[in-house]
């Protein structure tokens, strides 16, 4: 498969397309891809978040908007774990290049279709194209696909072995040191998205079961950060929401041990999504929904979704509890 997908990539004209609010695994995968094939342009059609826009200034990335279709052989798609993640409709599947790490959809028949949801990262997957092609890791390129993989394993909170063999290989080709990669990302939150924290903190509602406490939140922007201040605050699992008219978008967030313990929020708002007509999937730590209805419903669903599955659970501790709700603040 990877051979099929390397062969695709050297020949034609090709655009990378990334899913909505694009974070930087996503716009690592395509900016390494862009750099190592020829004849490849970036498109976000629902834009880059935060942290991905200021990546793409600091590597100079040209990132489109919108594109003819008809101007290009190839589509190629990655980090997306549904068509309705892309904001737009490729209308020639026969043509598209799919490359995720989130679980199976059969939603991408017609395309060629890689994916392996063992991957921590989608740059995992995409520093193994590297590899098969035998391409040179440049230095922007390492970057790139080092701040994929340390983003989107939590900052190595739920790294694999894999991953971490592949992170320390890529630092050694590149020549990386790693407080280079650290600075690279370490963003500090504008103004905006700390007043969103906060008032996500204001909003928010909390039910405690068996030892641990689900929140869920409302906002109108940066769910996931949102997110994971409510985590680091002291819940075991977190929901943040928006209503935009008749659509909504959650992220969702959970503490390591909890999805050590079982917990996969991926497959719960995948569930959900499908139950309600709308669309999720994600991780085991971190996952997001979207879609059209209330957000005030789809919050209480989420919430008792998590309430169910932490009532199986065994109580923890006092000290063990209060060294994980520590160890999320550091």
């Amino acid at each position: 498969m990877l051979s099929a997908i390397v062969q695709r990539l050297q020949i034609g004209k090709k655009v990378v397309f990334l899913h909505g609010n694009a974070d930087p695994d996503a716009l690592g995968c395509a900016f390494a891809i862009s750099r190592s094939f020829p004849d490849v342009i970036i498109a976000a059609p629902g834009g880059l978040d935060r942290v991905s826009k200021i990546i793409a200034e600091k590597l100079d990335i040209n990132v489109f908007e919108t594109i003819d279709f008809s101007d290009y052989d190839t589509f190629v798609v990655v980090d997306t774990s549904s068509p309705d993640q892309l904001d737009i409709s490729i209308p020639y599947p026969e043509k598209c290049i799919v490359i995720d790490h989130h679980a199976f959809s059969d939603r991408w028949s017609g395309c060629l279709y890689y994916c392996d949801d063992s991957k921590r990262s989608c740059a995992e997957i995409v520093f193994e194209i590297l590899k098969s092609a035998e391409i040179e890791i440049t230095r922007d390129v390492g970057l790139a696909l080092l701040a994929g993989m340390l983003t989107d394993s939590g900052h190595f909170a739920f790294a694999t072995p894999s991953l971490l063999r592949d992170f320390a290989e890529i630092m050694e080709r590149a020549k990386i040191n790693m407080d280079e990669i650290m600075s690279f990302i370490d963003i500090e939150p504008d103004i905006s998205e700390k007043i969103s924290q906060l008032k996500g903190a204001q909003r928010l509602r909390f039910e405690r079961t068996n030892g641990y406490i689900v929140v869920i939140s409302h906002g109108s922007a940066f769910e996931s950060s949102v997110c994971k201040s409510l985590i680091m605050l002291g819940a075991d699992v977190a929901f943040v929401g928006s209503q935009r008219n008749e659509s909504f978008r959650v992220s969702a967030r959970a503490r390591p041990e909890i999805v050590r313990k079982g917990l996969h929020l991926g497959k719960m708002l995948e569930d959900i999504g499908t139950e309600t007509s709308n669309d999720g999937g994600g991780h085991g730590g971190a996952a997001g929904l979207m879609g059209v209805g209330d957000i005030e419903a789809i919050l209480n669903i989420c919430m008792q979704r998590a309430i169910d599955f932490l009532r199986k659970l065994e109580r923890p501790a006092t000290g063990e509890r209060e060294t994980q709700i520590n160890a999320s603040r550091q």
